[in-house]
């Protein structure tokens, strides 16, 4: 995928409103869940669709950062990415390209650390991060059904 094809993905993850926009092969698909959901969902139920794939996210924190490498993404841009994703996305290798990197990301009332991100601060792997968002998940109402 040229540059310009990546560009057209992040314009479309900015004028779409989507929270993600994943490109793998020829498709193009759209996400707006909130959080880490939509990568939660399509690592547990379409890995295939992760692998290689080009992600164009609005924000990356340490979990989206750990779902995206266990996919095996290809190459992300972040509008936003925290320091903790960052790192564990360049130590696995994954290509990434961002706007803005800040310490942490935060919850959405802006009061604090956003729960996913502080659940996996400790965490040295992908793997390490994996349980933590999956039972952050069991916890929220999130209107999908649990497993």
């Amino acid at each position: 995928m040229n540059h310009r094809e990546k560009q057209a993905l992040v314009d479309l993850l900015h004028a779409s409103g989507a929270s993600c926009v994943v490109r793998s092969g020829d498709e193009v698909r759209l996400f707006r869940l909130r959080g880490v959901l939509d990568l939660f969902l399509l690592l547990r139920d379409e890995p295939r669709s992760l692998q290689g794939a080009f992600v164009a996210d609005k924000v990356v924190g340490k979990g989206a950062a750990a779902l995206m490498i266990l996919g095996q993404v290809g190459e992300l841009f972040a509008d936003v990415v925290s320091e903790g994703a960052l790192v564990l996305l360049r130590e696995a290798g994954l290509s990434v390209t961002y706007t803005t990197l800040v310490p942490h990301i935060f919850n959405r009332s802006g009061t604090g650390i956003c729960p996913v991100e502080s659940l996996c601060a400790e965490c040295r792997t992908a793997q390490e991060c994996l349980p933590f968002i999956a039972e952050f998940l069991r916890q929220v109402p999130t209107g999908k059904p649990k497993e």
